[in-house]
């Protein structure tokens, strides 16, 4: 499976409709958000995809975003989500709570995705792959994660240059 990974895109839906649109033509079948959305309008952005995602630090209207999401048909799994791809356990959430980041180390998943630092990082921890995509929002560079779960191989693509922060 081919999972698309985006985070922290902190109210900029038109940033969430490229990353959307960016990872669907890159292959991603699956799309997962990671937090820091903000608005209803990003959420917007993902219906129409097979999309889930969870809620960060500066989503204060976790009650009005899930409502939102529901009428919407994207998944909102806060604070930690779960799934099953092919034999192998996958699990994201925001990054803010460290409790849920050790509990998904402790459970030994194979993959634990976050955001919350605004930074890409790619690396393992007792077998657990953790990456981070970036972010769409107060980066020096707007990037997002394409997952192959197949073969695990992690690609971070960059937004058009329209949508990146002036240099």
């Amino acid at each position: 499976m081919r999972i698309g990974i985006l985070s922290d895109s902190h109210g900029r839906s038109d940033r969430v409709e490229a990353a959307m649109s960016l990872l669907h033509d890159a292959g991603a079948e699956l799309f997962l958000h990671l937090g820091d959305l903000m608005d209803t309008a990003s959420i917007d952005a993902m219906h129409g995809y097979h999309a889930r995602f969870v809620l960060g630090n500066c989503d204060w209207d976790e009650a009005g975003m899930r409502r939102h999401a529901e009428q919407c048909g994207v998944v909102c799994d806060h604070p930690i989500g779960r799934i099953d791809v092919g034999g192998r356990t996958l699990a994201y959430t925001h990054g803010h709570r460290n409790e849920l980041v050790q509990v998904a180390l402790a459970d030994r998943v194979d993959w634990l995705l976050h955001g919350h630092t605004h930074e890409p990082r790619d690396e393992r921890i007792d077998g657990t792959r953790v990456i981070n995509p970036g972010a769409l929002q107060r980066a020096s560079r707007y990037t997002v994660g394409l997952l192959d779960t197949g073969d695990d191989r992690l690609e971070l693509l960059e937004l058009p240059a329209s949508h990146q922060p002036s240099r």
